[in-house]
């Protein structure tokens, strides 16, 4: 398979606030609704931003190392996923990988990553030669089961990087793997695990996040840390992560998922009354549709800018590798019908399609 390029001059696109502000309803996230976590979200206010973390987060990675189950040194502090995404295939490229593995659809940012450090990539099952891997469970934008995580189970990576994306595994509503306030024993063990719990959370403006290393990485886990930027965390990021692993913080989000679990299934129901087909077997909390009368790339990017217009904002699937499609991140009642009135306040024709007398 020939390796897919982007555009050197690309942009990373993403959900949430754009240049018109902050939607009213924000559809284009996957950030927990039911947030933000009252207890995460007093840590943070609480936080002391007058000194610096401790450069080694001694305290951090013992809390983190005892909440997977892991010594500390095997835990790797990042500033965001996005980060440690560029620094690992940072690190692939020094070791001489040409080549990187992705999802058939996923976050830009792994192939992004790898374009700024003039690496090939390749979609879908076609990179198990590849030095650096990527996988994501439940996978953005679908929610689905990743296929390389079946593969990565069985054991034995030879000497490829592989990271599974951990993002949205504590938002997971059903299926094998449901989030019990603990990392799923499911989990494969012989890979790096990237987790940012501020998806979970409902603070996706803190940006901190860690990785969990296989075991016996020392070495890979001592060349990331030596090309990492002093104090990666912050005093907020620090005190998110240290709430995440806190039990009360983890009852809340275990409560809260019951709540997605009710909204997902309203908002589906929504979208079928609307027209729009959604894609199944979403896993998590967000899902893809296709809007009814959007098959042509014009009227999608239309109806689009006329929802954002009236303050609902869903995220292009274009990006993602699958145009004339939204990905939805479950949002409460209120909100799921503000969108419904929205859509059938644009569905007069668009003017375009007005017939002249």
């Amino acid at each position: 398979m020939k390796p897919v390029e982007l555009h050197p001059t690309l942009a990373p696109l993403h959900g949430g606030p754009d240049a018109a502000g902050i939607p009213l309803h924000d559809f284009s996230t996957n950030s927990n609704a039911c947030g933000p976590c009252p207890e995460a979200l007093q840590a943070v206010q609480l936080a002391d931003a007058t000194r610096y973390p401790d450069p080694a987060y001694t305290a951090l990675r013992e809390g983190l190392g005892a909440f997977h189950g892991v010594p500390p040194a095997r835990i790797v502090l990042a500033a965001s996923a996005s980060e440690f995404i560029h620094r690992i295939t940072a690190l692939a490229a020094q070791r001489g990988v040409v080549q990187v593995a992705l999802p058939a659809h996923g976050y830009g940012d792994y192939a992004r990553a790898a374009q700024a450090r003039g690496l090939a990539f390749v979609r879908g099952g076609a990179g198990a030669a590849a030095g650096l891997q990527w996988a994501c469970e439940p996978s953005s934008p679908l929610g689905q089961a990743d296929p390389a995580v079946r593969i990565w189970r069985q054991g034995g990576t030879g000497t490829a990087l592989r990271v599974l994306d951990c993002a949205y595994a504590p938002l997971r509503l059903d299926g094998e793997g449901t989030w019990t306030g603990v990392p799923s024993p499911q989990l494969p063990s012989a890979c790096w695990q990237l987790w940012t719990p501020n998806k979970a959370l409902g603070l996706t403006g803190v940006r901190a996040a860690y990785a969990v290393a296989p075991a016996n990485a020392d070495e890979t886990v001592g060349a990331l840390n030596a090309i990492a930027p002093s104090w990666p965390v912050g005093a907020h990021g620090v005190a998110l992560l240290q709430a995440w692993i806190e039990p009360a913080v983890q009852r809340w989000l275990v409560h809260s998922l019951g709540s997605l679990r009710d909204w997902k299934a309203r908002q589906q129901g929504l979208c079928a009354d609307m027209g729009w087909p959604v894609q199944p077997g979403s896993l998590a909390n967000y899902f893809c549709a296709m809007p009814d009368g959007c098959s042509q790339p014009e009227a999608f990017l239309q109806r689009l800018a006329r929802l954002r217009s009236a303050g609902i904002k869903l995220r292009d699937g274009t990006s993602f590798g699958l145009p004339g499609v939204v990905r939805l991140g479950v949002l409460p009642p209120a909100s799921q019908d503000a969108l419904a009135v929205a859509w059938r306040g644009i569905l007069a024709p668009l003017p375009h399609q007005k017939v002249k007398a």
